[in-house]
């Protein structure tokens, strides 16, 4: 299941979240989102793990728990849509 966590602090590693998820369950990755540009984290990520159940647990218990002193918040990843970061239609029809 994959898994969205926001509000993560920009001096969070990998590791720390991926440790605060092992807690309730496996872990099968972690990515942390990060600017193109700064290469500083934009302060969200997603968590995948192998295990429904697990991920249901981490997900209710870690929903507004603290990293450092920031609340997490977490919930079960959107699906990707078909036009996410995809403009094109917007950016080339003109009202002229």
């Amino acid at each position: 299941m994959n898994i969205y966590v926001g509000n993560i602090p920009r001096e969070a590693t990998e590791n720390a979240v991926r440790e605060e998820f092992e807690q309730y369950g496996e872990v099968s990755s972690v990515s942390l989102i990060k600017d193109k540009y700064t290469n500083m984290l934009k302060g969200f990520g997603f968590v995948e793990m192998p295990k429904t159940a697990e991920a249901q647990k981490a997900i209710e218990n870690l929903d507004g728990s603290m990293l450092n002193g920031r609340p997490l918040t977490v919930n079960p990843a959107k699906p990707k849509t078909e036009n996410s970061n995809n403009n094109s239609s917007r950016r080339y029809n003109s009202r002229y």
